[in-house]
């Protein structure tokens, strides 16, 4: 593992993001943008799916905001990749950070089961099991951006 980490850290891409300022910035600033697509998507969902803005059809909501958080997703697992291959050693031995990467697992197979289980509209669901993958998912994404944010303030 420990030279799984160390290749990643010397590739070109980590390398030129340890040191050009502007680029990891640039980097940072879109992996927090993508970040708040996903989540900014998926909140509003899960809200709707437990029962709340009833006037908004479920299926116009997941219409409308499954595909940004399918590119907030996309674009965040992107530049997250890149971001820890700046210091892969070092996010790899935090606690915060594979708590983390459990929760993102955990938020996306529930998405995937829920809508291969119940279809893209999710017109084969029960509420009781909506309300129960909104729950769910709401603690997964919000407890990702939580331990996200710890990042830099574990470790040394």
């Amino acid at each position: 593992m420990d030279a799984i980490l160390a290749t990643l850290e010397a590739s070109g891409a980590a390398s030129f993001f340890r040191v050009s300022r502007w680029g990891y910035a640039a980097l940072n600033a879109t992996h927090v943008f993508a970040v708040a697509l996903l989540v900014g998507s998926i909140l509003p969902l899960d809200a709707r799916l437990l029962g709340m803005f009833r006037s908004v059809p479920r299926d116009g909501a997941l219409r409308m905001l499954v595909p940004f958080a399918a590119t907030g997703a996309f674009l965040a697992a992107t530049t997250g990749a890149l971001l820890f291959s700046v210091r892969a050693s070092e996010y790899a031995g935090l606690d915060v950070f594979r708590i983390k990467l459990l929760l993102i697992a955990a938020g996306l197979a529930g998405a995937v089961i829920l809508h291969s289980r119940d279809g893209r509209l999710l017109q084969h669901a029960s509420a009781a099991r909506l309300r129960i993958h909104a729950v769910l998912s709401i603690i997964c994404w919000t407890g990702a951006l939580a331990c996200g944010r710890l990042i830099a303030f574990a470790g040394n």
